[in-house]
């Protein structure tokens, strides 16, 4: 297990700039995301809509985290961000399974395909455009980071799954129900996620 608490802190506005630059990346995906889902119907556009909501919100508490940790040498901050997000992640991810699980035994309403398509695979090179800014060390300067870096990985991950389901629509004009599929897919990929950042937050709280 690593131990975040020992990790070299970069300079604060490196961090800030970083955070700040995906923080604008989420808020711009979020109004297409939502529009598009509730537009042509699908779920997987939502739920990824729904976490860009909750990833934006952990991202502008991590900046107050940041500030206070190294102005005024909170250093707990930063864990409780992560304990938050973790929390948010979760109760996403339980809300989107019960919604693909309820369209999967019902009948999936029919999906736009090129719409969902379309933003699709603008949200996952937004998110790629995320990781690279982030940078691969994130993960290991504190456990806000880490849980920002997860975030937006499973932000491009669940983007381009929902992409391929709105190609597979768009070409067969069927297959509906591979929208909720992959929304629970996704979900439960997150929620795993959440659960292992849950742990590791649980982990650092009790070493200080």
């Amino acid at each position: 297990m690593k131990n975040y608490s020992k990790q070299p802190i970069l300079n604060i506005m490196t961090q800030q700039r970083r955070l700040t630059y995906v923080l604008i990346l989420n808020v711009l995906m979020i109004t297409g995301l939502v529009i598009v889902g509730l537009t042509s119907h699908s779920l997987g556009v939502l739920a990824a809509g729904g976490d860009f909501i909750a990833d934006s919100t952990a991202i502008v508490l991590g900046l107050i985290a940041v500030h206070l940790r190294d102005k005024h040498g909170n250093h707990r901050a930063p864990t409780y961000v992560a304990l938050l997000n973790g929390l948010l992640l979760l109760s996403i991810t339980i809300s989107v399974l019960f919604q693909a699980i309820e369209r999967l035994l019902t009948r999936s309403p029919e999906i736009q395909g090129l719409s969902v398509l379309i933003v699709s695979v603008i949200s996952t090179v937004a998110m790629v455009a995320g990781v690279y800014i982030l940078g691969r060390g994130a993960g290991n300067e504190d456990l806000h980071m880490r849980s920002v870096l997860l975030d937006t990985i499973s932000d491009g991950v669940a983007a381009a799954a929902a992409a391929v389901v709105g190609a597979v629509v768009f070409i067969v004009h069927g297959a509906y129900w591979l929208d909720a599929a992959v929304a629970a897919i996704i979900s439960i990929v997150i929620g795993y996620g959440a659960i292992t950042l849950l742990r590791d937050v649980a982990t650092d709280l009790s070493k200080r």
